[in-house]
């Protein structure tokens, strides 16, 4: 394919269309990165991990379709991304209700599933845009990790793009009882930050249901996927910013 500069205004272009090159792509969405400011009075940011930092998702969807094909329950691509934020073991319930398909033991499917996904953690990369904006405030504000997946593979997720460090608190699937969108993991990560104030707080997410979470919290909520290359069922209105 031939490489090309696309010099339209980053406005103008919020999602680079199919042909468009990588590097075109990654050019604007760095620049929107850079750019993003936080706003007077925060307290703390809060990053998901999975399609926010770490470019994993297309790794965890191979992973869920190999694992749920042995059980004969669908998952198209769209409603993989629809569910991100979700633990495992609640997305299995869904999807194994929704298909009509008895369960007997969830947490061989969970591990399974994640035995998947860790098979190719080698392939897993960073996204550029974020990662730079965590880095722009290492050290200015406190910064902390809110996901829904399981500890043990956020954590192997943040050590391959090298990063584990940058975050002293990391909240996962196991340290609350309620989940994305219920707000209680970026509550959680305010609270164990010590931020007094949690409305304070920005979370940046790639996914609606993170980002009710956010809002739910009463904290700002910046969606990252202008940022991102554009995927299956992506619907978003390009706004970066979602206000409470």
């Amino acid at each position: 394919m031939t490489q090309r500069l696309c010099l339209s205004e980053p406005d103008e272009c919020p999602i680079v269309p199919v042909g468009c090159c990588c590097e075109t792509f990654n050019f604007w969405s760095l620049l929107k990165g850079m750019h993003w400011s936080a706003p007077p009075g925060t307290s703390g940011l809060i990053f998901d991990c999975d399609g926010t930092l770490a470019d994993t998702m297309p790794i965890h969807y191979r992973a869920w379709t190999t694992m749920l094909s042995r059980y004969g329950i669908p998952l198209d691509e769209a409603k993989f991304y629809s569910l991100g934020g979700m633990p495992t073991a609640q997305i299995i319930h869904l999807l194994a209700q929704e298909a009509g398909v008895p369960l007997s033991d969830v947490d061989s499917m969970v591990a399974e599933k994640e035995s998947a996904f860790l098979q190719h953690l080698n392939s897993v990369q960073a996204i550029p845009p974020v990662l730079q904006l965590a880095e722009k405030y290492r050290g200015q504000l406190p910064l902390a990790v809110a996901s829904g997946g399981y500890r043990p593979v956020v954590m192997q997720t943040l050590n391959r793009i090298g990063v584990a460090d940058w975050f002293p608190v990391v909240v996962c699937a196991e340290d609350t009882t309620r989940h994305k969108p219920e707000p209680d993991v970026f509550l959680e990560a305010a609270r164990r930050l010590g931020v007094t104030e949690p409305q304070r707080c920005v979370v940046f997410e790639d996914t609606d249901i993170g980002l009710e979470a956010a809002r739910r919290a009463g904290m700002l909520g910046v969606d990252v996927r202008p940022w991102l290359p554009p995927r299956v069922g992506d619907h978003h209105s390009g706004q970066i910013l979602r206000q409470r």
